[in-house]
């Protein structure tokens, strides 16, 4: 390690040396090299930072992006870049404050408006993420993701006028993507257009694999519709990937109604066998038991006192269930 009176010799040597060769360099008619500005600086760096993402090592982009940020400010570029990284890594709100600074620096930047709204509705930021959503928008008015995003947002939110305003134009944008007509038709069920709905969702079984979540959507609207039969029929394919409580009860609603009461208490049983303490399946249960009860011409009182006992139960999970307890009130003397 050099001493600090042999560095500071090294450096005036250095300073000396130099001077002595430029005034050489001057006499001779050469250019002097000058020392590189600071743009320059920090599109060096930016350039290094993106040599080191197609290098795969991406903690020395970062780094260089940092740098390239740390000698200009305003290198929108570079702010992209970083929001990217963490992007990628899934550190969100570092993301969301990188594409926010970009965001701010060049407002008319689509990627910088569309990846913010996109981290904040990651976020949970529902409503913030919406105004990136509209400023990206106002760049590019037919981007197909985010008229997608936008209208799942209002969704989230309860606003479904508003949402199905940029789920029809996602549609009209990209008629083939299946998540596009799956969106459509959960707003156009929250909407009470349930045969609009169902025609979405089949449109969207055609594009996509049959998720449980369009799966469980269609089977929804099918059943505001009385089509009992097709609901029992798509909860049960969704049961082969996700056999959940709320898939059970469901398909156990389904075959009540198509007067299947075996069925339809064995459904409830399985929902029961993962959550004891799901409430509709108990009310399911304690309807079908109360039903073999009726049926039995009310001999059968064991089906009587195990109906109760399950809406007791439910009541005690779930208190404020009025039809529950007007149930418990006819039945329970």
């Amino acid at each position: 390690m050099l001493t600090l009176g042999l560095a500071a010799l090294v450096a005036a040597t250095s300073f000396s040396t130099g001077c002595a060769r430029n005034r050489q360099e001057q006499e001779a008619g050469r250019p002097v090299a000058r020392p590189m500005d600071d743009k320059a600086r920090a599109e060096r760096a930016f350039l290094a930072g993106q040599r080191a993402v197609a290098e795969g090592d991406l903690e020395r982009a970062l780094a260089e992006f940092q740098r390239a940020i740390d000698v200009n400010p305003d290198l929108t570029g570079a702010h992209l870049a970083v929001g990217d990284l963490y992007r990628m890594q899934g550190e969100y709100g570092r993301a969301e404050g990188a594409y926010r600074r970009a965001a701010q620096i060049d407002p008319r930047a689509f990627a910088a408006q569309y990846y913010h709204g996109l981290m904040l509705h990651l976020l949970n930021r529902v409503s913030e993420a919406i105004q990136a959503y509209l400023r990206a928008l106002a760049i590019e008015p037919d981007d197909f993701r985010t008229n997608l995003n936008l209208g799942q947002a209002y969704y989230q939110l309860d606003e479904n006028n508003q949402a199905l305003r940029y789920a029809l134009r996602a549609v009209e944008i990209n008629p083939r993507d299946g998540n596009a007509r799956l969106s459509l038709g959960a707003i156009y069920g929250a909407l009470g257009r349930h045969r609009e709905a169902v025609l979405e969702y089949t449109q969207a079984s055609e594009l996509m694999d049959l998720t449980p979540k369009l799966l469980l959507k269609w089977a929804e609207s099918l059943g505001v519709l009385n089509r009992w039969s097709e609901m029992a029929s798509a909860l049960e394919r969704m049961i082969q990937t996700e056999p959940s409580p709320l898939a059970f009860e469901r398909l156990g609603v389904a075959m009540f109604r198509l007067e299947r009461y075996d069925e339809a208490l064995m459904n409830f049983e399985k929902a029961l066998a993962i959550d004891p303490d799901y409430y509709q399946a108990l009310n399911g249960r304690g309807v079908c038991l109360l039903n073999r009860w009726l049926l039995s011409n009310k001999q059968d009182q064991s089906a009587r006192e195990q109906g109760l006992a399950s809406l007791r139960r439910s009541i005690k999970v779930r208190p404020n269930q009025p039809e529950v307890i007007d149930l418990l009130t006819r039945y329970g003397r």
